[in-house]
Parts: C-alpha cells; sequence; structure tokens
C-alpha cells in the first residue's frame, strides 16, 4: 500500500525539557496528539487539531507532532488521507440500500474502505436505528469500487456499523446470491439471515482472486454467542432482546451456510464478530485476514517511531471504557506510550472508568470534555486538553 510520509511537525522550538523554569526560558517538551475519532463529533485530524490548540495554551513552546489515527471505525479514510493517501468519491449505497456517495482513500495500488462512512451508524437516515433492516451492500460497493480503480491491495476499516447481516450485503454487492428454499434471492439484512438455504458464490467478483484483502477490526468479539456481534453490539444499534436472539441465531446459520461453501468455519474466530460479523464474509468468501485495526492502522502510519523520544502524548476518542480494552484506538495509543516509557494523557468525550482502573492502565492524567454534540465539540475538547496538560506539567 505503499509507505506513509512522515506525521506532519508543527513546530520546532529547541530540546526536550520537563521544567516548567525551562519552558518559560524557552525550551520545549515534545508533544506527540494521536486521538481516534470521536464518533459522530470529530474526526481523528479535527481532534488532533482542538488538542493541538489547548496544548499551545499550556505549553507554547512545545514541540508538537499531530498524528491522527484510528482502530477500523470512524475516521479511518480520515487517518490515511492525513497521511497522505488520495480522497476519492465513489458511489456506495447507504445502511438501508438508498443510493449514495463516501470517499475511499487510494495511494499506489492500494485502497481504504471505511464502512461506517459507507453504511454505518452516522449514515442512518434522520438517524433512526434500523438494526434489522440495514446491510452492508454499500461495502461491497466500495470494494467493487477500488477494484475499478485497479486497486489490488485493500484495507477494509470495518468498525462502526449499523447492521447486523453477517456482511451479507457486501457479497450480494460483489457478485454473490444468497437463495431461499424456494431458490429466489433473499434481500441481504439482519432480519433475513435465517431464511437464507444456499449462499452461490459462481458469480462473485472474480478480481477479488487477484487481490489481497485484509479486514481491519476494531474489537476481538467472535461471530456468535454471548461475547458475539448480536449478543454484545447489537443493542447498540438499536435492537430489542427479541432481536438480538434473532440476529444471533440467523448468525449461527450465516456461518454454517459460509462453512460449507468456502471449507471456513467463521463462528468462533476471534474478530469475526465487529462490525456486525462483516469480517466473517470477507474472510470465508474472499479469503481476506484480518488484523487489528488500532495495531495495523498506527504502524502504516508510524506511531511507534512519533512516540520514540517524546516527552509525552496525549490521545482520546468519544468514549473510554471497558470495551475500549477489545481494540480501540485510544488505548492502543495509551498501550504503546506507557510500553515506550512516555507519559501519556486521555482526553476524551466522557471516561467510564474510575480512578484506580485508569492508573492501572499506565495513565499520566485524564480529562473529559462532555457529551458528543457537534456544536462547539472542538472548543471543548481543547479546553479539556488544556486543562489536563497544565495539570501533568505542573505536577
Amino acid at each position: 500500500m505503499g509507505q506513509v510520509p512522515p506525521p506532519r511537525i508543527l513546530s520546532h522550538d529547541g530540546l526536550p525539557s520537563h521544567s516548567m523554569d525551562e519552558l518559560a526560558a524557552g525550551s520545549s517538551l515534545r508533544v506527540v496528539l494521536a486521538p481516534n475519532a470521536f464518533k459522530g463529533t470529530l474526526s481523528p485530524a479535527a481532534a488532533a487539531a482542538a488538542m493541538a490548540e489547548g496544548t499551545r495554551r499550556s505549553l507554547p513552546a512545545a514541540s508538537l507532532t499531530l498524528l491522527p489515527i484510528a482502530d477500523g471505525g470512524d475516521g479511518s479514510v480520515d487517518a490515511f488521507v492525513a497521511a497522505g493517501f488520495d480522497a476519492i468519491e465513489v458511489s456506495a449505497r447507504g445502511p438501508l440500500g438508498e443510493p449514495s456517495r463516501t470517499v475511499v482513500a487510494v495511494r499506489d495500488g492500494g485502497a481504504v474502505v471505511e464502512l461506517a462512512r459507507t453504511c454505518g451508524m452516522a449514515r442512518l437516515p434522520a438517524a433512526v436505528p434500523a438494526p434489522m433492516a440495514t446491510s452492508t451492500l454499500g461495502v461491497g460497493d466500495a470494494i467493487g469500487a477500488v477494484l475499478d480503480m485497479g486497486c489490488r491491495e485493500i484495507l477494509v476499516c470495518v468498525g462502526g456499523s449499523a447492521s447486523t447481516d453477517g456482511g451479507a450485503g457486501a457479497l450480494v454487492a460483489l457478485g454473490a446470491r444468497l437463495l431461499d428454499e424456494s431458490g429466489h434471492d433473499v434481500p441481504p439484512n439482519g432480519a433475513n439471515l435465517a431464511r437464507i438455504a444456499s449462499l452461490d458464490l459462481s458469480d462473485l467478483d472474480p478480481r477479488l482472486s487477484e487481490s489481497r484483502i485484509t479486514v481491519a477490526v476494531d474489537v476481538e468479539s467472535p461471530l456468535v454467542g454471548e461475547l458475539g456481534a448480536a449478543m454484545v453490539f447489537a443493542p447498540q444499534k438499536g435492537a430489542a432482546p427479541d432481536e438480538v436472539a434473532l440476529l444471533d441465531a440467523g448468525l449461527r446459520s450465516w456461518a454454517r451456510l459460509l462453512a460449507a461453501e468456502t471449507g471456513i468455519d467463521t463462528s468462533a474466530l476471534a474478530g469475526a464478530g465487529a462490525a456486525g460479523g462483516t469480517p466473517a464474509a470477507l474472510v470465508a468468501a474472499c479469503r481476506a485476514s484480518m488484523s487489528p485495526g488500532a495495531d495495523l492502522i498506527a504502524q502504516l502510519v508510524g506511531l511507534d517511531e512519533a512516540i520514540e523520544g517524546a516527552d509525552l502524548v496525549i490521545t482520546g476518542e468519544g468514549r473510554l471504557d471497558e470495551q475500549s480494552a477489545l481494540g480501540k484506538g485510544a488505548f492502543a495509543v495509551a498501550t504503546r506510550a506507557v510500553t515506550a516509557g512516555v507519559p501519556v494523557l486521555a482526553v476524551c468525550g466522557s471516561i467510564g472508568l474510575d480512578a484506580a482502573t485508569l492508573g492501572e492502565l499506565g495513565l499520566a492524567g485524564w480529562a473529559s470534555c462532555g457529551p458528543p454534540d457537534a456544536e462547539g465539540a472542538a472548543d471543548r475538547l481543547a479546553a479539556a486538553t488544556e486543562t489536563a496538560v497544565r495539570d501533568w506539567a505542573s505536577g
């Protein structure tokens, strides 16, 4: 997919120092700003810019490296565009199959497709959840579009989905057929998974076999069961308890069909439960590989190199809670910084962990900036960052 350019440096003002007296005299700290998206509010790049503003207020002489990251969910394409990829608009259906447009990132024969900005929760008409009717048709559309561009190395970032269709929609958009017991086509969505009697892959886009597809996942959940796509994540997409049970049963049936057709059982595969089970279909039918999105994207944008020698790392995302440890972006950044022995601050929209747990994560400080409404979000994030940095520096 090609090498990304080095992180963008906003200023260089002398050598690193931890002394506030030295800072006042004009020396600087080297600070890395590596936030994830604040879902539905700020892209990773916008969050990094707001954090930079807040950091400058507390440490005006600091050298700032803006390195927006992603974990495979919202903001993944933005992170690659910020790292030097080209943003290209393509046609791709929305979560309810409606005609729509999305943006993919392309560079050197490689492409990045993001489910969240194609058929994810943020693309729901009037923001009304439809957990049983939504699908991943748009992801398949976007993959087909980058294949048309000649891309044969494709990263599919699958977090933030509005559906629990096991990736059935993506396969249909790429040429597969879902058939009921009478041989009629079944529309791809979560409600219909249990109706599918057979899967026909004979017309699946042949260019897929010439391509290397990697699925960037933001959680390690299996496809089915108590920790699976339906049980854990469908309620967040608006599914009622009876619908959750139907979706899980549908995914179990879907996994059996995928295994029968491809020889690959994805039902217990770690990560296959991300994004409503989308990786299951891509792994089985397209021979895709999976990778933790946060780790993969951190490697591609040079996060470890940026952290090396830094005096402070600041990360954040919409919410830091128990699910963050399943593969979310801010947690991955914090882990890397702690491992490198660099102090790390987390500035998030909200924090669902107590102080003891946050301390166990190795955080040097943390702050929240309030609910994820768009108006004033950047200003609130800048202010919270200013406070967190000042507290850290004075402590």
